[in-house]
């Protein structure tokens, strides 16, 4: 097929990006850059066709979506602390971004799409491992952490009723907790890498020092390397059914306490928890139930301990 991908140079975007023209697709990217790098592409820039611009722009997108077979809808903001500093930005990208995609498929007549959403979608589920049955919520809408959640229901909704209407497979993808190399500097992951590394700094290079965290640490994550995410994407566009909403991650739960010990491990430190308060909306545990995607023969393959060797020495040669 030829494929457009939304934000094709950020994190998952370029990844996936990688291995759809392995897989022998033609792929073009639309994005500004604005949170991603092109030069997270520049060995395969030549193989792929570009279109520069703001999903924003109805002309951008109408220009990325001529001529193609299916898009995959990436593009968005993310990180937390943009969803507290920047809430409109993060509005504004997901809705006027889902809209302008929306609209372009059906003037090209372009029939297959597959929009990104988030767990954060449904933010206190009513049960764990939590399924894609869970019920959407905005707990408090003055809170401005949920302008990416409350984005990414907007997306859900737009695309699959505009789907059912207009659309030959429309799908959404749910991911949870993607982590790997070069992933940005605003997600768990890496913040502890860094404020890890520097507070060894501080303490004169010493193994030991004090770590505060948010919580007491036994708030969980289910943590899920690049590699598996894609694959996973490249599941649905193989045989993933038309209406379908679908969790992409892992099912194994991990606390923080446990991801500060094992980050620590890999940089061989020795660091002293200490609890703090958790951000108002910040969620005990989070945990998918991926038994969907896992009947379309999909599987995770990398284990954490396997993904922190693989991703810690980025950020440590990368700060």
């Amino acid at each position: 097929m030829k494929i457009l991908v939304t934000g094709g140079t950020g994190f998952i975007g370029n990844s996936l990006c990688r291995r759809l023209l392995q897989e022998g697709h033609q792929v073009r990217v639309l994005d500004d850059d604005s949170r991603g790098s092109r030069g997270r592409l520049s060995d395969v820039a030549a193989s792929l066709e570009w279109v520069v611009g703001d999903v924003r722009k109805p002309e951008c997108v109408l220009e990325a979506v001529a001529g193609v077979d299916c898009v995959c809808h990436l593009a968005a903001v993310n990180g937390t602390e943009y969803f507290y500093s920047k809430p409109e930005l993060v509005l504004e990208v997901a809705v006027k971004g889902m809209m302008n995609v929306l609209d372009a498929c059906i003037s090209q007549g372009v029939r297959q799409l597959l929009t990104a959403s988030s767990s954060e979608v449904y933010q206190l589920p009513p049960r764990i491992p939590t399924a894609e049955d869970a019920p959407l919520i905005v707990p408090d809408p003055l809170n401005p952490r949920y302008s990416y959640g409350g984005g990414k229901i907007i997306s859900e909704l737009l695309t699959l009723n505009y789907g059912r209407r207009v659309l030959e497979r429309a799908m959404v993808f749910r991911p949870h907790n993607v982590y790997g190399p070069d992933m940005g500097r605003e997600h768990v992951i890496p913040q502890i890498t860094l404020r890890m590394l520097q507070a060894q700094a501080k303490a004169g290079g010493s193994r030991e020092f004090d770590f505060p965290i948010q919580g007491d640490g036994s708030e969980t994550r289910s943590f899920l390397f690049i590699d598996d995410m894609v694959r996973g994407i490249l599941t649905l566009l193989e045989r993933g059914e038309h209406l379908n909403i679908y969790h992409i991650g892992n099912s194994g739960e991990t606390t923080i306490r446990d991801l500060v010990q094992a980050i620590a491990q890999e940089l061989d430190l020795a660091p002293r928890i200490v609890p703090g308060a958790l951000q108002p909306g910040s969620v005990k545990r989070r945990c998918p139930d991926v038994s969907k995607i896992r009947k379309l023969g999909y599987e995770p393959k990398v284990t954490l301990q396997e993904g922190l060797k693989r991703t810690i020495p980025w950020y440590r040669e990368n700060p």
